[in-house]
């Protein structure tokens, strides 16, 4: 690392965190205004400790390629601007070799972006989300109808209603299969509360084991059973899959595949776009660069101006193949993937542009 890789990274990491400090404090005074109803009905601590300490970083987190773009903008065209960037090149510097702090410092910000996003946020997320259902607009889903799910292999349970203020569901049954798709037991009940983890308890309940041409029947008025599944497996709030790590993620992904669960593109589109996120970093540095490392006759003012609207133009073009993946069009993987596929040969094309100039 010479004394230029960290002149490079200087400016850029100080504009990156210039701009997100800037912007957050216009993100605020707008969210103020917008639940200023809201604020004034919550405690005052709970209002800056649980949701805008949660807030805050999950804003910044969410829109990172951003601020990484709209930072290497900004300080690149400035130094083109003052001619720092032609000097670089007469002292024999190639562009190719220029682009290494850019490179260095779109990978901390990467690796910062990931860590918050797949491990730190989601936690915090869940006091934030509470503010918001508490004091500004319940989200949360405490009702179920026609409950069905694969618990286990061979293993499939109903339940007429579930009600998850009482944390008690109606009319349950549950009924196992062997290899042969054969019925071996199937245990009903008028109710089933649950208690703790996959602690169920069944109360009016008749179990019938099939064992052969025999049946052997069991009544009682209330039994703890062990069941593999819990209320989050089919209650399925809008914002639940912010709440998870990635590995959490994963596992509840696998698991409700499994159990033939549908409506979990919302989970899958969350965890792939932690990854993407990350490679947008470098893909957006690239066009930046590419974009302001040569003065222009337009001024500083065009390269924002460019740059914002490329910037805002791959936000959106994300938001738009999330919406296709959620609404099952494509799968998650793909749909978070395309628009770094597109800008990838955008970059491409520009710092070769900008390397034969």
């Amino acid at each position: 690392m010479k004394k230029l890789d960290w002149y490079i990274i200087k400016k850029f990491l100080g504009t990156y965190v210039f701009s997100i400090l800037l912007l957050l404090a216009i993100v605020v005074m707008f969210d103020i205004n917008e639940k200023l109803d809201s604020f004034l009905k919550a405690p005052l601590k709970a209002t800056v400790v649980d949701y805008f300490v949660n807030f805050l970083p999950y804003f910044a987190n969410q829109f990172s390629p951003l601020f990484t773009f709209i930072a290497v903008i900004f300080f690149t065209s400035k130094l083109a601007g003052n001619s720092e960037i032609i000097a670089m090149l007469s002292a024999g510097v190639s562009y190719r070799r220029l682009l290494r702090p850019y490179m260095v410092s779109a990978a901390a910000i990467a690796v910062l972006t990931f860590v918050l996003g797949a491990y730190i946020i989601p936690p915090a997320n869940v006091k934030r989300i509470e503010y918001t259902n508490t004091y500004v607009k319940n989200k949360r889903v405490d009702y179920g109808a026609n409950i069905m799910l694969m618990v286990a292999p061979g293993e499939i349970a109903y339940m007429s209603r579930y009600d998850n203020i009482s944390k008690t569901g109606t009319r349950f049954s549950l009924e196992k299969f062997d290899e042969n798709k054969r019925l071996v037991s199937r245990m009903t009940a008028q109710s089933i509360k649950w208690d703790t983890l996959y602690l169920w308890k069944a109360r009016q309940y008749v179990i019938r084991d099939f064992v052969g041409e025999k049946e052997i029947i069991r009544k009682g008025a209330q039994i703890d059973t062990m069941i593999p599944f819990e209320p989050r497996d089919f209650l399925i709030s809008k914002e639940d899959h912010e709440t998870m790590t990635s590995p959490a993620l994963s596992e509840y992904i696998g698991r409700q595949k499994e159990r033939g669960v549908a409506n979990i593109q919302s989970f899958e589109v969350e965890y792939h776009r932690r990854y993407a996120m990350t490679a947008a970093a470098f893909i957006l540095t690239i066009i930046g660069m590419s974009l302001s490392a040569k003065k222009a006759k337009g001024g500083i003012g065009l390269n924002i101006g460019i740059g914002l609207v490329l910037s805002f133009s791959y936000i959106l073009f994300m938001a738009i193949t999330q919406t296709f993946a959620i609404s099952g069009l494509t799968s998650p993987l793909i749909a978070m993937w395309i628009p770094n596929v597109v800008y990838t040969i955008i970059a491409i094309i520009l710092y070769r542009k900008l390397s034969r100039s």
